[in-house]
């Protein structure tokens, strides 16, 4: 090898020494830079003032162009403006979802049966089962009724075994009966084969509706059942199916509520033992000087409306599951102004997906029945208020009418119905 040729490579090593030198310098430079880019900026956040709050009920439902919160405010069924705030989960979306539904939502009625019989028509619309009857009534008088099937989001199937079991008919025959008529509307429509009934739902409010459709497993299989008794350990499936209210009506007097310093007595409950949790309660407080506990319903002969005429001067209105989990004692109680207190265990309480039952209630596990009276004492004064001022303002939402009328139980349980809309049909 030259002098020349070696010489030449030597200068070749020097150019890329010098170059890796610059490439390494360059990186070195730029990491300090980055790193006193984030401690400035780390420094910088520390010391500025954090963004305003935002929430969650009612602002980020907004549009994107609006970037303030707002108060609420829906129009009640007596046409004044109620502002809608803690009862409800979520104010907002309730507003906007009910406003969509009372433009939108269609149903149509099977026409077929024989309304001097079991269908179409309801037994009575009082009592403690008048829930059913109304909607039966209220349905046909509502604008969510189509005449027109290919409308319609869902399909109501108008039977009533409560006007089966007023004529004596047996569960056994009930069975038969709801089963062979669910059967021709499969054979002579098109319509439950494209859901396999998941668009279809039957409204029954007596437990001996529950009992003769459960001997019909395709029906409660994928159809929606709208019932009083909704308790998870009897095959009811919230998702699906819907608590029915139970109302007793008419109510004797009128509506209570903003009357807290009337209400002096602690808790009151009087009616039959006709299930254990009721047993265990009037043989552990009847006999208390705070809580105003009987172990059988008031006799009339004692005086005209004395047991409507306890609740109105009742801080708590005790209301423990009888035969079945729901009491028609629930709607009592919020119309005559007294907070409930449910002691029944694995009760869906009705549309607990739009309010917040632990905002204007008292829930209880049934076990805490011994530790009743404590647990209403160390309630504080304030929080009676604020759940005696949020049950005033669902009142309305426990209340059947005729024509049915806005917010009332008849639009509650649509709305209801709305949510449960979404089926893919086939």
């Amino acid at each position: 090898m030259t002098a020349g040729k070696l010489y030449q490579q030597l200068q070749q090593q020097q150019q890329v020494q010098q170059s890796m030198c610059s490439l390494k310098g360059s990186l070195l430079t730029l990491a300090i830079l980055t790193l006193i880019s984030f401690t400035y900026l780390s420094f910088n956040s520390l010391h500025s003032s954090p963004p305003p709050s935002i929430s969650v009920s009612s602002a980020s439902l907004l549009p994107a162009t609006e970037t303030t919160t707002k108060t609420v405010v829906v129009q009640a069924g007596d046409g004044e403006n109620d502002e809608i705030s803690d009862p409800y989960h979520s104010p907002r979306v309730f507003k906007l979802n009910y406003e969509e539904m009372e433009q939108n939502f269609k149903i149509y009625i099977y026409p077929d049966g024989d309304p001097n019989t079991f269908y179409q028509t309801p037994r009575k619309l009082t009592g403690k089962y008048a829930s059913e009857g109304y909607f039966f009534q209220n349905i046909r008088e509502s604008r969510f009724r189509t005449l027109d099937p290919d409308q319609a989001h869902l399909f109501f199937i108008p039977i009533s075994c409560h006007k089966m079991r007023g004529k004596g008919t047996s569960y056994e025959n009930m069975t038969v009966i709801v089963e062979n008529y669910v059967e021709s509307l499969i054979a002579k429509y098109p319509y439950w084969n494209r859901t396999l009934g998941a668009d279809h739902f039957f409204v029954t409010c007596h437990d001996v509706g529950v009992r003769a459709t459960e001997g019909v497993p395709f029906l409660i299989k994928n159809a929606i059942r709208v019932v009083c008794s909704p308790s998870y350990d009897v095959g009811f499936i919230p998702h699906k199916d819907v608590a029915l209210p139970q109302v007793l009506q008419p109510f004797a007097l009128p509506a209570g509520g903003n009357d807290v310093e009337n209400r002096t007595t602690l808790a009151f409950w009087a009616g039959h033992r006709n299930s254990r949790i009721r047993v265990i309660l009037a043989r552990v407080w009847e006999n208390d000087t705070e809580l105003d506990i009987s172990n059988n319903r008031i006799n009339r002969a004692t005086g005209h409306f004395v047991y409507q005429k306890r609740f109105y001067g009742t801080k708590f209105c005790i209301c423990p599951g009888g035969s079945q989990v729901n009491s028609a004692r629930i709607a009592d109680s919020i119309h005559y102004g007294c907070v409930p207190v449910i002691l029944s265990n694995y009760y869906d309480l009705p549309f607990n997906d739009i309010l917040d039952w632990h905002k204007f209630s008292v829930i209880l596990k049934e076990q805490d029945v011994y530790q009743l009276k404590q647990i209403l004492k160390d309630i504080p004064d304030n929080q009676f208020v604020s759940l005696h001022k949020n049950l005033i303002k669902v009142q309305k939402h426990f209340q059947w009418n005729s024509p049915p009328i806005k917010n009332d139980a008849f639009h509650m349980v649509m709305y209801d119905l709305w949510l449960r809309r979404h089926v893919i049909k086939y």
